[in-house]
């Protein structure tokens, strides 16, 4: 078998409404598939992080850069060439773009690999350590209104999300240290009896700052505080988890093993939060989840994006290990964001439903059975919104 064609499908449409978090405002919901084609009539899907225009410039890298690299070669033997594209870019670019294009790629041969051997994602990494997994619902976004208005949808929205059936709700915070606190305040009075409460700063606190807003967190009980600084201040992470009480998460500006070991070598997050579409894909992602666990750090993917990413983040939660083990081990949760997504909710010829999963089952989603991934795109919705590039 040989690899015939890689091609990146990038698509968007318009949002209802502007949504926010700390660092800007965006008004168009994006997804990077790739697909990867081979001379037997197999082929595999792939995701890459990043939306709007870096979901183009990605593009270029994964059809003009990774693809010669890797045309003619067996799809089968993904590690190789995983390795092969990781030691012609590193030159290059050893984080960031270089290795979302990879990931997309990685994540494509993966899904090849199940589809040939009959076999879904959980059972090529090593079966399915659990049958179900819990869902917590993310919303509560910014926008160009005042603290009050805020506040007053963030109660609607957060109980809204309880509604669902979600086993947890997220915020995002970025109004300021004072102003958040107020929205996290909010947030905390709705949610709490019936689940747990996290906040999403996406870094935007200086240390000092974030300092102030956790020890509000602390009191408030709220179960994680995720990115509340800058992702190269290693040093402000293992000081906030020295100084707080909360949980301290983050990782999902980290890329491949390398970058993630120095992560965990710093002993600064409680819960490392590894986005497989952007780290370095499948392949790589199983080597920083062992990093994570030989470092008893217990892992909850980031998810954004289709359902592709969804999918595949459904998979690898199945079958990541019980840390520590025993009777009632701590267990890991599926990241949903609640917001407008037509790429995660329509992209599927069976979709995913996890609106209607969670919502019937107190929380929790099931596992995809079918070979690779265990989902197939719609060809016809990607042609609908696939920009003409």
């Amino acid at each position: 078998m040989k690899i015939t064609r890689v091609t990146s499908h990038i698509l968007q449409y318009d949002l209802p409404g502007e949504l926010g978090y700390s660092q800007q405002y965006y008004e168009k919901r994006s997804a990077h598939l790739v697909e990867v084609e081979t001379d037997e009539g197999i082929t595999g899907w792939g995701e890459c992080f990043g939306p709007g225009n870096i979901a183009i410039a990605n593009k270029s890298i994964v059809e003009k850069v990774i693809q010669p690299m890797v045309l003619g070669c067996d799809p089968m033997d993904r590690d190789v060439l995983w390795h092969k594209v990781y030691n012609l870019t590193r030159d290059h670019g050893q984080k960031g773009m270089p290795l979302q294009s990879l990931s997309g790629v990685d994540i494509a041969l993966w899904d090849i690999a199940g589809k040939v051997t009959g076999q879904p994602l959980h059972k090529l990494v090593g079966g399915a350590h659990r049958t179900r997994i819990p869902a917590y619902g993310y919303g509560m976004m910014l926008k160009r209104e005042s603290v009050d208005d805020h506040v007053a949808r963030f109660k609607t929205e957060a109980a809204a999300i309880m509604d669902m059936g979600f086993v947890g709700a997220k915020l995002k915070t970025g109004l300021g240290p004072r102003e958040d606190i107020l929205l996290c305040q909010a947030v905390a009075e709705v949610v709490e009896g019936r689940g747990r409460f996290m906040v999403d700063a996406n870094h935007c606190y200086t240390t000092s700052d974030a300092f102030y807003v956790g020890r509000a967190l602390d009191e408030l009980g709220a179960y994680w505080f995720e990115e509340p600084v800058a992702p190269e201040d290693l040093d402000g992470y293992r000081e906030l988890r020295r100084g707080l009480k909360v949980n301290i998460s983050g990782g999902e500006a980290e890329f491949n093993r390398w970058g993630w070991r120095q992560i965990l070598e710093n002993r600064g997050l409680d819960i490392a939060q590894p986005e497989v579409c952007a780290l370095g894909g499948i392949s790589e992602y199983l080597r920083v989840l062992a990093l994570c666990h030989a470092h008893f750090t217990p892992v909850i993917n980031h998810v954004w994006g289709s359902a592709i990413a969804v999918a595949t983040n459904i998979q690898l939660l199945a079958a990541m290990p019980a840390l520590p083990g025993g009777l009632h081990p701590w267990e890991p949760m599926l990241e949903f964001d609640t917001t407008d997504n037509r790429f995660r909710d329509n992209l599927l010829e069976v979709p995913l439903d996890i609106q209607g999963q969670v919502k019937s089952s107190g929380g929790f989603v099931t596992i995809p059975d079918g070979p690779g991934l265990g989902v197939v795109p719609d060809r016809d919705f990607i042609r609908h919104y696939e920009l003409d590039l």
